[in-house]
């Protein structure tokens, strides 16, 4: 039987954990810790963290951001993959090579992300750029919602050939935002009708395939006055409405358009309430330790069901696959190019 976590993922500050780290993750309510790149330098590095991790707590999640382009975390010693909009470009050329091309790409950093240690990639981004938004831009596939759904359906598989779970973001639909949520008040006026014309196909096609879903810190103030991530309209849509039976993680709780709910706590309990099932909080120990306590006793019995199941590969090993290496050189190209 799959033993439950706690609702929370945090960070770690450097490479190597620090005794007040290691009792934080030991505590029950810590159910998944996020790497960022200044955790990530190397492969190494990375592991022997991941190691100190789960010397801790076996069974945690550890979590990257590793999208492909701009965000991309670890890039020293695994294959530097493109921003998204690279693949929708090659769509609009040649459909079925991109479809192929995109299947390996999200095959490949999965097996690259399980052989570095990692259980998850918050991946693939659904949001379509509108030349709004400064938050999404080229982490999009296409301003056009059916060549997003169909590229994200390929990474998609792509994930789950390689054993991994895929996470959408950003619910529902982050593009025509024309603020960054992550330095303040993010707003989408459009209605609840052009939304589902536009932005919410890939999520509502894709609901049944995704194993995960991020939510935005945007307020669609035609629909609901508070950020989707914090509404309990959004997420009972995704869940009700669109049958999405996975996960839900809310983007971090301290990026600015998240502090319209409060104090740390007060984002969370928000957060839980609307329907996440783990409360995100990065680059704040303090926030993360009042979360922590504030939970005491809650579990996020969704999540536990996202942990890496397979062996892990080696890098080594990869190399001698032929899918990996026909990948690893097509990508390489196209990032050459850009």
């Amino acid at each position: 039987m799959t033993q439950p976590l706690g609702p929370v993922m945090l960070d770690v500050e450097g490479i190597r954990l620090r005794d007040e780290e290691r009792q934080l993750i030991s505590r029950a309510e810590v159910g998944g810790v996020l790497l960022f790149a200044r955790n990530t330098p190397d492969v190494a590095t990375t592991q022997a963290l991941i190691g100190q991790i789960r010397e801790c707590r076996p069974d945690i999640l550890v979590a990257i951001d590793q999208e492909g382009g701009r965000v991309q975390r670890l890039k020293e010693g695994v294959t530097p993959i493109p921003p998204m909009a690279v693949l929708g470009r090659h769509f609009a050329e040649s459909p079925e090579a991109a479809l192929t091309l995109t299947q390996d790409a999200g095959w490949l950093l999965g097996m690259e992300m399980a052989a570095c240690g990692f259980d998850l990639s918050f991946a693939p981004v659904l949001d379509l750029d509108d030349d709004q938004s400064p938050a999404i831009g080229s982490r999009s596939f296409s301003p056009d919602p059916e060549v997003t759904t169909a590229l994200a359906g390929a990474f998609i598989d792509g994930l789950h050939d390689a054993g991994m779970v895929a996470i959408g973001k950003h619910f529902p639909g982050h593009g025509g935002a024309r603020q960054d949520s992550h330095f303040g008040i993010a707003e989408d006026p459009r209605s609840l009708a052009e939304l589902r014309e536009r932005d919410l196909v890939p999520f509502a096609r894709l609901a049944g395939k995704l194993d995960g879903v991020m939510p935005a810190h945007v307020i669609y103030s035609a629909f609901d006055e508070r950020p989707a991530g914090f509404s309990p309209s959004w997420l009972g849509m995704l869940r009700e409405e669109l049958g999405f039976k996975g996960a839900i993680f809310s983007d971090d709780l301290t990026m600015a358009a998240a502090h319209a709910a409060g104090s740390p706590r007060e984002r969370a309990e928000a957060a839980w309430a609307a329907g996440c099932d783990m409360a995100v909080v990065c680059n704040a120990p303090e926030a993360a330790r009042e979360i922590v306590a504030a939970c005491e006793g809650r579990q996020a019995p969704r999540v536990a069901k996202l942990r890496y199941a397979r062996a892990r590969p080696t890098l080594a090993s990869l190399a001698a696959i032929s899918r990996w290496r026909r990948t690893h050189a097509r990508l390489e190209a196209l990032n050459e190019a850009e």
